[in-house]
């Protein structure tokens, strides 16, 4: 079944803007399921538009990966949040995805992932090197390759 927005006028088309808000949160948030159990998560990522995808990183055991090996299909949202005004209206600017994870094994994979997630969240690359040095090899380095973007705003002219 197709679904639609009920509000057409809130519908966000263009992919460019769609990947611009993206490329502003710094963090989304992914529903999983087990077993026919939901479980969500929030991270902070590296949205590589280039690969159309997000990467993040964890560790190598727990809830999250125990969902995603069950089922690496995941529903995930991004929200940029312009505040509140007046009579009950929220500004804001949110994209959904739906993609399919995978896991980095190859360290020059993995280097270049954290290098899209530092560039992501803090343009200085202060730290990298060192972090990569001691860590590369015991950190889990999710890629959610995204197969389907949709998106939603507020009326209010977006800040992206």
């Amino acid at each position: 079944m197709k679904y639609h927005l009920q509000r057409q006028d809130k519908e966000i088309k263009d992919l460019s803007l769609l990947k611009k808000i993206l490329k502003q949160t710094k963090y989304v948030t992914i529903a999983m399921c087990k077993d026919n159990l939901p479980y969500l998560v929030t991270l902070s990522h590296g949205y590589d538009e280039e690969n159309n995808c997000i990467y993040f990183h964890c560790a190598t055991e727990g809830k999250k990966l125990d969902y995603l090996k069950a089922n690496d299909t995941v529903w995930g949202q991004a929200l940029l949040d312009y505040g509140y005004e007046g009579n009950c209206t929220q500004h804001y600017a949110t994209v959904m995805f739906q993609g399919k994870v995978s896991f980095v094994d190859e360290i020059e994979k993995k280097r270049n992932a954290f290098i899209v997630m530092k560039e992501h969240l803090d343009s200085s690359q202060k730290g990298l090197e060192e972090y990569l040095k001691a860590s590369i090899s015991k950190t889990l380095v999710g890629k959610i390759s995204i197969e389907f973007l949709s998106g939603k705003k507020s009326s209010k002219e977006l800040k992206v």
